[in-house]
C-alpha cells in the first residue's frame, strides 16, 4: 500500500516535472497621439475585454499629448514597438530617414475643420479667402494653406495663435476656429447648449478635400519582419475592441473617465457623444464596405498623396513600400474563421 502510494507520488511529481510551463504574455508598448480618452476606444476595450491577452500580448499604453514626444520619435528609439502617426507627421518622419511601414488605419475620415459662427459662416473653402482664423500650430495652418492649394484659392487669410478652446470664437476673436468635429465642436454641444448648424457651423477640412486619414498605426520595417506574429495579434485585438465599441458608444466613454484617462478630468457626456460621432468616421466614405482598420490603397495614392502635395511634400514613397496591406487582411480573414 505504502509503495503504491509513492510510486504514484513519484509518477505525478514526473509529471508535473515534464509539464510545459504556461506561454507568459508579451509586452508590447503602444505609443498613442493622444492622452488617454475615448479617441482609442478600440484599445481600451482590446485591453478591457482581454482581447489582447487572447492573442499572448500584454499592452502597454504611452500617452501623447502636447508634453510628450510624438509617437514616431518614441517608436524610433525603442520606446515603443506600435506607433500612432497622423498622415503629414509621420511622412515627415519617413523623409528623415526612419523606416517604417503602416499597418492599419483607424479613421479614414479626419476629423479636423473649421468651427465659425453664423454671422460669418465657413461653409466651403472660398469662405476661407480673406478671414482671420484662430488656429493651434503648424499642422493646422498647413491644413488651411493646402485646402486652399488644393481648390486652387489664394492662400490669403490672417493667422491668430491659439489654444485648444473655443471660447477666443465666441469672443469674436476671430473667424474661425480650427477644431476637431469630435471635440471642440462637441464641446460646444454638450457645455454650452449650442446646436450645431444653427448656433455654430463645423466644416471639415476633408469635406473640403483635404483628406487623410488619422491614427495611423505603424511599426519599424525590421521590427515586423521579425514579430510579424506580435502585430496580427495585435490587430486582431484592436479590430475586434473597435467592433465591439461599435455596439455602445457608452462603454468605453466610461472606462475612459473612471479608469484609463481617471486623472484627465474628462466629462461622460462629452467623451460619450464624442464616440458616437467617431464610430461613423471608422468607415471610408468611398468605401463604406471595407472592413474596419483596413488601408485603402486607392484612397492613399488619390486624395491623400495629393493632401501631401499641396502642403509641399512632393518627395513620396511608393504605395507599396509604404503599407503592408496583408496584416489587415488576414486579422479580417481570421476573425470571419473564428
Amino acid at each position: 500500500m505504502q509503495r503504491r502510494h509513492f510510486l504514484q507520488a513519484t509518477a505525478a511529481a514526473a509529471a508535473g516535472l515534464a509539464a510545459p510551463a504556461i506561454a507568459q504574455a508579451k509586452p508590447v508598448k503602444v505609443a498613442i497621439g493622444w492622452i488617454n480618452n475615448v479617441e482609442y476606444a478600440g484599445v481600451w476595450l482590446g485591453i478591457e475585454n482581454g482581447y489582447f491577452k487572447q492573442e499572448g500580448l500584454d499592452v502597454k499604453t504611452l500617452p501623447g499629448g502636447p508634453n510628450a514626444p510624438p509617437p514616431p520619435v518614441t517608436v524610433a528609439s525603442g520606446g515603443a514597438e506600435i506607433g500612432y502617426g497622423n498622415w503629414l507627421p509621420y511622412l515627415d518622419a519617413l523623409a528623415r530617414g526612419n523606416d517604417f511601414v503602416l499597418v492599419a488605419g483607424t479613421f479614414p475620415v479626419s476629423p479636423l475643420g473649421i468651427l465659425s459662427l453664423p454671422g460669418k459662416p465657413i461653409l466651403k473653402a472660398a469662405d476661407i479667402v480673406g478671414k482671420k482664423i484662430l488656429a493651434q500650430g503648424p499642422n493646422e495652418r498647413t491644413a488651411i494653406d493646402a485646402t486652399l492649394a488644393l481648390n486652387n484659392l489664394p492662400k490669403q487669410w490672417e493667422f491668430v495663435p491659439a489654444g485648444f478652446s473655443p471660447e477666443p470664437l465666441l469672443a469674436k476673436a476671430g473667424d474661425g476656429y480650427t477644431a476637431f468635429g469630435t471635440n471642440q465642436a462637441v464641446t460646444l454641444e454638450v457645455k454650452m447648449n449650442m446646436v450645431r448648424g444653427k448656433d455654430f457651423h463645423f466644416t471639415s477640412f476633408d469635406s473640403m478635400g483635404y483628406r487623410y486619414y488619422t491614427n495611423l498605426v505603424f511599426v519599424k520595417r525590421d521590427w515586423l519582419a521579425a514579430n510579424r506574429p506580435i502585430v496580427l495579434g495585435y490587430l486582431k485585438g484592436l479590430t475586434r475592441g473597435w467592433m465591439e465599441n461599435a455596439k455602445d458608444p457608452a462603454v468605453a466613454a466610461k472606462l475612459c473617465v473612471t479608469k484609463y484617462g481617471a486623472d484627465l478630468g474628462l466629462d461622460l457626456k462629452q467623451q460619450t457623444r464624442q464616440n458616437e460621432l467617431q464610430i461613423g468616421m471608422l468607415k471610408n466614405p468611398d468605401k463604406p464596405n471595407l472592413p474596419l482598420l483596413v488601408l485603402d490603397k486607392e484612397t492613399i495614392a488619390g486624395p491623400m498623396y495629393a493632401a501631401a502635395k499641396a502642403s509641399g511634400r512632393d518627395k513620396l514613397p511608393e504605395i507599396d513600400k509604404l503599407c503592408d496591406f496583408s496584416l489587415m487582411e488576414e486579422v479580417h480573414a481570421s476573425l470571419k474563421k473564428g
